[in-house]
């Protein structure tokens, strides 16, 4: 009776242990979509989209997402931005076609950034951006498809993006 006892104490041990070990790692890459709509009563607010945490964030929430989708109000220029109060963004390419952005973005693994913009200004299906965050960390974004229209009398946009987050600090990124 008392090995029966000490065994099940082992096994409940062993069980609690192992649910203890789960690591809660936000994925590092991965295909998103972001709107410019505002929700509340005030304050407003948007949801963007957060790399180091790899999900859609309030603008309310602290720390805030990395980048927001605005529309310019032409329903022509769609822009991404950021709060970091730094430049943020590098456009690293802009290609024919889904299959060129998709090579490029793959093929990205050390980039050379030399000139940060404040904006990621006029995105556009199969534009590769690099984006830096306040606390120097990195990702790399592959723009899928935008949508640009009046809904409900509002300038609606929207962004679908195919990301790649750097945790480390540095500005490698895995190939393919």
């Amino acid at each position: 009776m008392v090995m029966k006892s000490s065994l099940s104490f082992i096994l409940f041990l062993l069980l609690t242990f192992t649910g203890c070990n789960k690591t809660n790692n936000p994925r590092l890459s991965g295909t998103d979509t972001i709107d410019n709509l505002l929700y509340g009563e005030g304050p407003y607010y948007a949801i963007g989209f957060s790399f180091s945490t790899a999900e859609k964030v309030s603008t309310l929430k602290d720390p805030g997402p990395d980048i927001t989708l605005e529309n310019d109000g032409t329903l022509i220029n769609l822009i991404l931005q950021t709060d970091v109060g730094l430049n943020g963004f590098y456009l690293a390419g802009e290609y024919a076609d889904a299959s060129a952005a998709q090579q490029a973005f793959d093929n990205i693994t050390s980039p050379n950034v030399t000139d940060w913009a404040d904006w990621a200004f006029s995105i556009k299906p199969n534009q590769v951006w690099i984006y830096r965050s306040g606390t120097e960390h990195y990702a790399k974004f592959r723009i899928i498809s935008t949508i640009s229209e009046t809904r409900n009398s509002w300038d609606y946009a929207e962004c679908t993006f195919e990301w790649v987050y750097q945790p480390d600090g540095t500005l490698t990124f895995p190939g393919k």
